[in-house]
């Protein structure tokens, strides 16, 4: 590949990146990934300045706005700082900067690099009036109801304040708050934050405040760009000034004479950072005299005073804070591990799933163990060994719960499974279940997708499946995001969904063990659900495909009150499916065959068509029902149960014959 396509895929790559690290908060590689790819195209377009281009992202901020707050012109830009990872590169900082300042003394300012969300702060005549992020540099998100729900920011400042304050703050949300608002999503089944950073920008950009105040977010102040207020000489002064004010700034900043200076510092924090109950991912280094800050100016996007100096992420070995319990769609319990945020390859890791408590029990894991994480198949985080070794006594065991940690209902066991016995009343098994119902493979219903079926279970609107036919257009406009076009599409929808054929409505029921294929044969074979809800084990049990697994779990399902009860609401709302059923006519029609031994001439699959085209009915079992059992080559059980219930038998030539393919 030439450098000038380098160039150009790294600056696609860079700007998807930015849209799902800034707009969506999912992002899907590391920070240190994309320090990584940055740097690269920094470096080729040094080496080739004339494919700089203006929309570059080395050329501006990376934050978009989008159309949910309204838009905020800082009156200071926010910009960002150049990330540096080897000594060299602070060594080149450093010269830089007595290079434009000549002979002139200078310190630095050295500060932790929280790893958060950038924001502006305006407070006026002391009181807090405005809070915006930073967006493209020049003009941010309106967030101010959102940050004014930070208790640890003052809302009005205290002794001699001036009568404009504009300062910059990044906010932040605790490893120890990032934790447990992880395990409250993950035992609801919902996705979890990569990391703090993500958590901290999905909170601040929340419609509702509501649900802002509920998350542990925290703020520091690290800058003031403009005041109306004493003139300072320094950075350092500044600060100061800002913590008489109550306004709350890093305990952990220092002052640096000399680079050796700023290189015990970051060792220091670096060692310091596992003990800290908030993720920093580097130092800030500034020049503190603020004349010379003025006098250097900044690039197109980043400050020539300043740079941030990152430590190395941590990679594959990281801590196991907590094991939750996720409730899926049909009640099953799995183990799920919290992690400190590690990158894998590229990634950011903060869980990893367990599947169940054999797995557990097998890597000898246990709540605040140090533990190796691998993408298997570079897709799926797992826990692949424990460093027994590094065990301190204080880890804990798990245990799986006797009670469901969203409904509270009794737990039961199945082999090594765990079970929720608490059905629709449970809001995880209710919102994964709506969720499978609506998808493609059930009644595909277009539009109502995750996030819609989190706000309808949110707000107490559905309490099973049948309530999604009785919702209206106006309860759809009540929903966030939702304009007249999207409610009546979604309506549509669901009338539509009406129409699907039986086999559709059996999969979305969410029968255990009944996947698609299965529902088409049970479909088949009864063409409706008033035949299917009668059906003994021993009768499902006889039709071919269906095993004794399925056969209970379709009887259980139909013996239980509520799936009745839902199954009258689905026909209240027009919801009630009929297949029609159509018996092929043939030599073999009334007639019922088992098959059972290796066939020479024909596969399984084949025998099994033919005979269906001959009108004949397959089982899988053999009773005093069955018509004829075929036997082929090292017959099982079945020809045995033949002989002693005296069921013809036809050995795979007289089967021939009678079929026409006698070799």
């Amino acid at each position: 590949m030439s450098d000038e396509k380098r160039i150009k895929k790294i600056r696609t790559q860079i700007k998807h990146h930015d849209e799902l690290y800034y707009q969506k908060n999912k992002p899907e590689i590391s920070d240190a990934e994309y320090d990584r790819l940055f740097s690269e195209l920094k470096k080729l377009e040094k080496q080739y300045p004339q494919w700089i281009t203006p929309d570059s992202p080395t050329q501006k901020v990376g934050g978009r706005l989008t159309a949910k707050f309204s838009p905020v012109t800082h009156k200071v830009p926010l910009l960002s700082l150049d990330s540096l990872f080897e000594w060299d590169d602070v060594l080149a900082f450093d010269q830089r900067i007595k290079k434009l300042i000549g002979d002139r003394a200078f310190e630095y300012s050295c500060e932790p690099k929280f790893d958060g969300l950038s924001v502006s702060l305006v407070y006026k005549d002391g009181h807090f009036v405005q809070a915006a992020t930073r967006g493209d540099g020049s003009v941010g998100e309106n967030v101010t109801e959102n940050v004014f729900q930070i208790h640890t920011l003052p809302k009005k400042l205290k002794g001699d304040y001036p009568q404009e304050l504009h300062l910059r703050a990044e906010v932040i949300m605790t490893l120890s708050g990032f934790s447990e608002l992880n395990k409250k999503m993950v035992q609801m089944g919902e996705d979890s934050f990569a990391n703090p950073r993500n958590a901290a920008s999905g909170s601040l950009r929340q419609l509702d405040s509501k649900i802002t105040k509920e998350r542990p977010l925290d703020i520091f102040i690290h800058g003031l760009p403009f005041h109306m207020g004493p003139a300072f000489s320094s950075h350092w002064e500044s600060l100061d000034y800002l913590d008489e004010m109550g306004l709350p700034t890093s305990p952990l900043r220092k002052k640096a004479g000399t680079l050796d200076q700023v290189q015990k510092y970051y060792e220091k924090l670096n060692a310091k950072r596992e003990s800290l109950d908030y993720e920093i991912d580097g130092i800030v280094v500034k020049l503190d005299d603020l004349n010379l800050c003025r006098e250097l100016g900044s690039k197109s996007r980043s400050p020539r005073y300043a740079m941030a100096y990152k430590f190395e992420s941590r990679k594959e070995i990281t801590l196991l804070d907590d094991i939750v319990v996720q409730v899926g769609r049909q009640g099953t319990l799995t183990p799920v591990a919290l992690l400190k945020p590690v990158d894998v390859g590229g990634v950011t890791v903060s869980r990893a799933s367990l599947h169940n408590l054999d797995i557990i029990q097998k890597l000898d894991v246990k709540i605040g163990d140090t533990v190796r994480v691998a993408r298997a198949g570079d897709v799926i985080p797992e826990i692949t060994e424990v460093l027994h070794e590094k065990r301190s006594g204080k880890e804990k065991a798990f245990k799986m719960p006797e009670s469901c940690p969203v409904c509270h209902a009794p737990v039961c066991r199945e082999s090594v499974f765990y079970y929720c016995t608490g059905g629709y009343s449970c809001l995880a098994q209710l919102k994964w279940s709506i969720i499978h119902f609506a998808s493609k493979g059930a009644m595909d219903i277009d539009g109502l997708g995750r996030e819609t079926v989190d706000l309808l279970v949110q707000k107490n609107m559905i309490k099973h499946s049948a309530d999604l036919y009785v919702l209206t257009k106006d309860d759809f406009l009540n929903l966030e995001g939702f304009k007249e076009k999207k409610a009546q599409n979604l309506l549509d929808a669901l009338e539509s969904s009406k129409q699907k054929p039986l086999n559709r409505f059996l999969y979305a029921l969410g029968m255990r063990h009944v996947g698609a294929e299965n529902a088409k044969i049970l479909a088949d074979h009864y063409g409706s659900v008033a035949k299917l809800k009668t059906a003994t084990s021993e009768e499902l049990m006889d039709i071919h495909g269906i095993g004794p697994e399925i056969a209970s779990s379709c009887v259980e399902f139909f013996s239980e009150k509520k799936n009745l009860a839902l199954l009258d609401d689905f026909k209240k709302v027009g919801v009630n499916p009929i297949q029609e059923v159509t018996l092929k006519k043939g030599i073999f029609t009334g007639f019922t065959f088992v098959f059972t031994g290796e066939l020479k001439n024909l596969s399984r699959d084949q025998a099994i068509e033919v005979t269906n085209q001959l009108g004949g009915k397959i089982t899988g079992s053999v009773s005093q029902k069955t018509s004829y059992v075929v036997v082929g080559e090292n017959p099982g059980s079945k020809y045995e149960k033949a002989i002693k219930l005296g069921v013809s038998i036809l050995d795979e030539r007289e089967f021939l014959k009678i079929i026409g393919k006698e070799t």
